[in-house]
């Protein structure tokens, strides 16, 4: 009971901050479900129109379906490489004395430094010369190759709290480093993998510079360029189906979020021993 008390003016605090916020949303879905008179912000009729994207299909604009399939593929294609790779890589650098290992973290730390807009000349020129220019698999090498350094320095710090013990017991019992790695490091660091692999979703997720600049088609297109060019064209303008597909598009992360919140936040658990 005195917990509860001692606690109640930080839950207060938060809760007045959070309601302009809230409220925001709040009106942005109302706003997406009804009609206002002109001059007026206080809707008088309900109306699905705004949401006529889910079953219609505008001229010149994708299928609302195949973009946010895509954003999936993208986002969860991306957050794949991410989770595979650096947790190996994650593994080889924490456990193993391998040479210029120094050298290879610095390294890691410098390349995640860089803004993906510096590279995005080069990266448009590599991509055309491969001939994977405008296409979503490029794009996705692209996200992913540009989040792995966060996500091997990350895993790095998550093996680095797991007890030598455990590892050394597996070794001494004859089984091989990557049966080791697999069936005894790894379930070690299982909230670290589901924290690295959720925040790489949301990371793809809302990624918008590298679609929009190296997949701008229809058949590669994602949300976050399909909900810019619905503001691109001013004689068009619809502002009631720009915020609808905002929150269609806001949805999926906020779902995420609120289910698995606890887990996300055991992304800052790992440490980063040297």
């Amino acid at each position: 009971m005195i917990g509860h008390l001692r606690t109640w003016p930080i839950v207060l605090a938060l809760t007045i901050v959070s309601a302009p916020l809230v409220l925001m949303y709040v009106f942005l879905f109302v706003d997406t479900i009804s009609n206002a008179p002109a001059g007026s912000f206080i809707p008088n009729e309900f109306t699905l129109e705004h949401w006529s994207f889910l079953w219609e299909t505008r001229p010149g604009r994708p299928s609302i379906w195949r973009v946010t399939l895509n954003s999936f593929l993208f986002a969860t294609s991306t957050a794949a490489l991410v989770l595979v790779i650096s947790s190996m890589a994650g593994y080889v650098l924490s456990r193993l004395n391998v040479p210029g290992r120094t050298y290879f973290l610095a390294g890691v730390m410098v390349l995640h430094a860089f803004p993906a807009i510096t590279l995005i000349v080069a990266i448009f020129l590599v991509l055309q010369v491969v001939g994977l220019y405008n296409t979503l698999i490029g794009v996705i090498l692209v996200k992913a190759a540009i989040d792995m350094p966060l996500g091997i320095w990350l895993m790095k710090g998550f093996y680095d709290t797991v007890p030598w013990e455990i590892e050394m017991a597996g070794i001494q019992d004859g089984a091989s480093r990557f049966t080791v790695w697999r069936k005894l490091v790894l379930p070690q660091v299982k909230p670290g993998i589901f924290a690295l692999g959720l925040f790489a979703f949301l990371l793809g997720w809302g990624e918008f510079i590298l679609p929009q600049v190296l997949a701008p088609s229809g058949n590669a297109q994602v949300l976050s360029v399909y909900l810019a060019g619905l503001i691109a064209d001013d004689n068009n303008f619809d502002m009631n189906m720009f915020k609808s597909v905002g929150l269609f598009y806001m949805m999926p992360v906020l779902i995420l979020f609120f289910v698995f919140q606890n887990r996300l936040m055991n992304i800052y658990g790992g440490g980063s021993k040297g």
